[in-house]
């Protein structure tokens, strides 16, 4: 849709310096920008492209204007207000309400009338779905889950029995709320299963990425707090408890039990031990390996950057001779306590 500076400037309470009346009707990057369109500068990496831009408005803060050679919308978080543009320039499609005749529903359900049921869905006995909440096809809802309003299911969305979910929570394609938790006993000669029977509890204004697992609690629920948000492809195992408003990226693995705090940030590829407690605020960069708790707020990483293999060679190298070195450096130490002082020598 197209739509005036004038109206964006109010949409977004930003300072307009320009045309009022200037039209832009798509979003596009900051260095490819053709006139219509409306982009933002946020970092100042990509701020050499800003007085070459060929944009019709650009949103920024306002120790850039000067820089803009075109109508700017002056902000103070242009990525937040570009988040904004975009869902006013490009609207989610309305879907009509009502249960698709190709879906199977259980007994003793509760669906909203204006909850929209897609082809080939499953419901199962006792559900509940909330008001404008829309299940995309092929999903399967287990027995006596519950769902709040304004949700909204992609296709082939699992999630199992007795699982709760709040309002306004967006689940991604594959992605599976409620299997069994990694519990299993050892007899002696194989693995026993230990039945896996608490549930789900996600808090409103969560998203859940594609073909991301969230496992159901052993005894007690594993708990998503609220405005969680989950990149795809990770793994949250049995009884975790992740804090509100914490950002996980994709293709982290959470083992169980153990409890994330609020407004954390855990880069991609990151591994947390089970039975383990992490506080509110931690930053966890890429590929960090977590095994005990951590207590106080604050950046954490571990692991190397790439380097080049033959460099990396030597290092793991000089790695596997870390042992050896020491118990050298222990010898001499020893050796060198045992060689008289001075003083001792002249007595």
């Amino acid at each position: 849709m197209a739509v005036t500076l004038e109206k964006l400037s109010e949409q977004l309470h930003a300072q307009l310096r320009g045309d009022p009346q200037c039209v832009v009707d798509r979003a596009e990057p900051l260095a490819t920008a053709t006139a219509g369109s409306v982009t933002f500068l946020a970092n100042a990496k990509y701020q050499s492209h800003l007085s070459k831009t060929q944009a019709s408005a650009v949103i920024l803060r306002a120790d850039d204007v000067d820089q803009c050679p075109t109508n700017a919308l002056i902000v103070s978080n242009p990525e937040l207000a570009f988040s904004q543009v975009l869902n006013l320039l490009y609207p989610a499609p309305i879907l009509s309400p009502g249960i698709h005749a190709g879906a199977i529903i259980g007994k003793q359900c509760q669906i909203d009338p204006t909850a929209t049921i897609e082809a080939h869905c499953v419901i199962e006995d006792g559900v509940r779905i909330g008001a404008q909440t829309v299940v995309g096809a092929g999903s399967v809802i287990g027995s006596h889950s519950q769902i709040g309003a304004h949700c909204r299911f992609y296709s082939r969305v699992t999630v199992y029995h007795r699982v709760n979910i709040g309002n306004q929570v967006i689940i991604h394609s594959g992605a599976v709320i409620g299997a069994d938790g990694f519990g299993l006993a050892h007899d002696g000669q194989q693995w026993v299963k230990i039945p896996q029977v608490g549930g789900v509890e996600i808090g409103d204004d969560v998203e859940i990425g594609a073909n991301t697992t969230i496992d159901r609690g052993a005894l007690q629920n594993t708990v998503i707090g609220q405005g969680v948000k989950i990149d795809n492809l990770v793994q949250i195992a049995h009884n975790v408890k992740i804090g509100d408003h914490t950002a996980i990226a994709g293709c982290v693995g959470i083992a169980g039990s153990a409890e994330i705090g609020r407004h954390c940030m855990i880069g991609g590829g990151a591994c947390i031990n089970g039975h383990i407690k992490i506080t509110d605020g931690v930053i966890l960069t890429g590929t960090s390996v977590v095994a005990q708790s951590i207590e106080e707020p604050g950046v954490y990483s571990s692991g190397l950057a790439v380097q080049k293999n033959s460099v990396w060679r030597r290092n793991v190298l000089r790695f596997y001779q870390l042992d050896d070195l020491a118990k050298r450096l222990r010898r001499l130490e020893q050796q060198v306590n045992q060689i008289p002082s001075p003083s001792q020598g002249e007595g």
